[in-house]
Formats: structure tokens, C-alpha cells, sequence
């Protein structure tokens, strides 16, 4: 590994990594388990943590929260990622119209995080993710198994068991989006590892949506080129 790993946001099954490229950014993610790669500039490596990570490598003065954020009306109580979803999409997105972000966050656990065009806070939702309801099928429940293979099965209702598992989680989902989401004052954003999986199918209903797997690392780029030029 011969790039300088400029950003790292620790998450509660994953570790996210934003890499310099060539003046651009490619993203990857990895088991919160695993070693970090002994080739990173510490010394350079801006890090963010929605729980208690224990590493003698990061530094304490390269580590963003929401102090640094600071949006308007943010609870100081909310994750992190949260956060700077909310910081990435107020730059990101697109408002001719000045409505309200729905950001969606579709990872460990699924937040709903709604704000004004002013990046105040309004309020939001949390719930199991995708992954996470079927595992707590397969551990309580007889007779149910995790799925071999992730995807949406394309019927409302499903004959074999994995894929009434599937879709009924799948229904879950955007059940909770769409009673959530308000299509007149609303602009929807999907982020988070299951971005992909949820969004090509929430197309075909919401074809509005926007979909930005990566938005968090984005909020974490943003954050400290504004900090940079303050």
C-alpha cells in the first residue's frame, strides 16, 4: 500500500477509508476487526469514531466530532456519522428549491436524519439495517438461516423462505422511508453500505432518490477543507 490514507471513519462492523489518488478520492471498507495497515501516516490521518476504539496509533488532535460540525440545533448526543452526512449533503446536493434533506443511512443500524435547507436539525428515525434484521432472524428464530447471497427479491410476496426473508426486511425498509418521506418538501439521499442494494430497487418506486454510498467520508473531506481555510 504505497497512498497516504488521508481519512478513516470507524463504524460499529466496519472501518471506512478515504485514499488521495491522484488529487481524487477512492473509498474502501473493512472489517472492524482487522489490523490497521502498518504503512499510514498517523501524523496525517484525520479519524472519526461513532463508539470507543481503542488504538495507540490515532491521534487525539486529528480527530473530528461534532463540536467540529457544528450545525444548527444538532443534539450532541447523535453518532458522529450522523453528523457528517448531514455536513456532506448540505454541500453536496442540489436545493434549487430549498427543501428539506431526508438523509438515509443504510448501514449496522439505519438512521433517518431530516434537516432544513439551513442545516437545521429536524429530527430522525433509527432502526435495524438491513443485515442486521436478518441476523437477528437466523439467532432467534428456528428453521431460519442468513442468506448465502444478499439481494431484493423482485415480489411484494415470496414463496421460499430466504426470499420472504429477504423481501420482508427489504419491506421493512422502505416501509419506514416512505412514511418518512415527504415528496413535496422532501429531497431523499441514500448513503451507507446497503446504499446500492436498497437504492436500485427504491428507484423504481422513488426515482428521485439520490443515492451516495460514500456521503459520510465526503461530510469527513469537506469538514477539514473548511477547516483548512478557516
Amino acid at each position: 500500500m504505497t497512498n497516504i490514507v488521508d481519512y478513516l471513519l470507524i463504524g460499529n462492523t466496519r472501518l471506512h477509508w478515504a485514499v488521495n489518488e491522484n488529487d481524487a478520492y477512492k473509498f474502501s471498507h473493512t472489517l472492524i476487526n482487522e489490523s490497521l495497515p502498518k504503512d499510514i501516516d498517523f501524523k496525517k490521518l484525520i479519524w472519526a469514531s461513532v463508539g470507543k476504539y481503542t488504538s495507540n496509533n490515532l491521534l487525539k488532535k486529528n480527530q473530528v466530532t461534532l463540536k467540529d460540525i457544528n450545525l444548527r440545533n444538532m443534539p450532541d448526543f447523535i453518532g458522529i456519522d450522523r453528523g457528517l452526512v448531514c455536513f456532506a449533503a448540505l454541500r453536496m446536493i442540489k436545493n434549487q428549491l430549498s427543501k428539506n434533506l431526508l438523509i438515509v443511512d443504510l448501514g449496522t443500524t439505519i438512521s433517518m436524519t431530516r434537516i432544513d435547507n439551513q442545516g437545521n436539525f429536524l429530527g430522525g428515525q433509527l432502526l435495524p439495517g438491513f443485515t442486521t434484521q436478518l441476523k437477528s432472524m437466523e439467532q432467534n428464530t428456528k428453521n431460519l438461516v442468513f442468506p448465502k447471497k444478499l439481494f431484493i427479491p423482485n415480489n411484494k410476496l415470496e414463496i421460499s423462505t430466504m426470499n420472504a426473508m429477504l423481501r420482508g426486511v427489504y419491506n421493512s425498509i422502505i416501509g419506514a422511508i416512505n412514511i418518512s418521506f415527504d415528496r413535496k418538501k422532501d429531497i431523499l439521499i441514500l448513503c451507507g453500505g446497503d446504499a446500492n442494494l436498497i437504492g436500485n430497487s427504491l428507484k423504481k418506486e422513488i426515482n428521485e432518490c439520490i443515492i451516495e454510498p460514500n456521503l459520510v467520508m465526503y461530510g469527513m473531506i469537506f469538514l477539514n477543507k473548511k477547516i483548512d481555510n478557516s
